[in-house]
This record gives structure tokens, sequence and C-alpha cells, in this order.
């Protein structure tokens, strides 16, 4: 499957806004977005205000590149949210947040969702004892996320942990800073997941 291999502060200047992509160095002064750089490509005067369907395709974008995804595995996240009970919008944030990778991510295991990404697929993560090293799997409340015991794997972690710690841990995760392990306690409520989206404009669009 394809991957985006281009400037990843290209994506928060289409989205006009930070999508962390590059962890910490988001925070950095020469981001583009504090800097004030606005979308790439030719910069033409725009007339009239955004269409509603310029709107619902920006909100598409900036959530499905926040959690670095391909069109076709996130229009499969979003058919799984329409089939299941619940509100749909909530329900696919809600996945979304339980993928392991971004688990990884929000406890601090690795400075991005793309290098926690890269940190399951190369082995390094155990759930309940056992390696998964498939990102998009989906954790279930009462499941525990742990660091293999590598020297190595453990010595990546270290670091990340400190900054993890500082921004602050989700609620729904309980973190063991010490032994490099996360429990999951419940399935996300709306209030706790991060990214600053309207998800109905996603459904709205997803839904024509």
């Amino acid at each position: 499957m394809g991957r985006y291999i281009g400037p990843a502060c290209k994506k928060c200047r289409r989205a006009a806004m930070k999508l962390f992509l590059k962890g910490d160095r988001c925070n950095m002064a020469k981001c583009p977005i504090d800097q004030g750089h606005g979308a790439p490509g030719p910069h033409l005067r725009r007339r009239g205000k955004a269409s509603d369907y310029s709107l619902q395709l920006t909100e598409k974008q900036r959530l499905r590149n926040t959690y670095g995804m391909r069109e076709g595995q996130f229009r499969l996240f979003f058919q799984r949210a329409l089939r299941s009970r619940g509100v749909t919008g909530e329900v696919l944030l809600q996945s979304l947040e339980l993928r392991l990778d971004n688990v990884v991510y929000r406890m601090g295991l690795a400075p991005s969702r793309r290098a926690a990404r890269q940190f399951v697929h190369h082995g390094h993560v155990r759930v309940d004892g056992q390696k998964v090293d498939i990102p998009s799997y989906k954790l279930k409340p009462g499941q525990v996320v742990s660091v293999r015991d590598n020297a190595a794997s453990r010595e990546y972690v270290k670091p990340n942990l400190d900054s993890a710690e500082n921004r602050g841990f989700p609620a729904w995760l309980a973190v063991d800073k010490g032994a490099m392990k996360a429990e999951v306690l419940h399935v996300p409520t709306r209030e706790e997941i991060a990214p600053v989206v309207n998800e109905q404009l996603i459904v709205e669009l997803y839904s024509k």
C-alpha cells in the first residue's frame, strides 16, 4: 500500500492548523503554522466563501492526516462506524483513538503517530504480553500495552515518555511510566478525544 513521503508540514499548512505530525518538533519556533505561512501552492485570491463540500472535505482531510491514514483505510473505518450502534461521528473518533499506533503515541512510547506506527510494525510492542505488529489493531478496555523487554526498545522510549508526561496523558489511559505500559480504562468519550474537528461534516461528506 502506498504512503505519503513528502513534507509533513505541508499537510498542516493545507489544514491551516497544527496536526502534530512531527511530534515535539511541531512546538519549535520554526513551525510554518506559528510563522503564519499559508496553504501550499499558487497563492491566488479566493473569491466568495467556501462551499459546503469544501468545508466537509477539509474536515475529513484534517482528521485523516492527523491519524496518518490513506483514504481507503479511513473510509473503511467510517463504514464500520456507520454499521455500529451509537452516533456515527463519535464512534469513528473512538475507533481511531483506540488504534494501537495511536495508543502507543498517546502513552508516550513514540514522538509521533508516524513513529508509533513504525515502532509497532517492527515488533517492539506487546498487548497483554503478546506481540502485536499491526498498527491498526483496535484495543479494548482492560487491555494492557507495553514495551518488549529489550534494552534498545526501552532506551528509545525513555525520552518520549518524559515528553508525553509533560503534555499530559489521556484520562482513559492508566500509564505506568516506570514499567513502560498502559491500560485502556474505558472507551474515550468525545470530550476526551483531542482532534479539533467537526465530525458531523465528515458524516455528511460520506453520506452523499
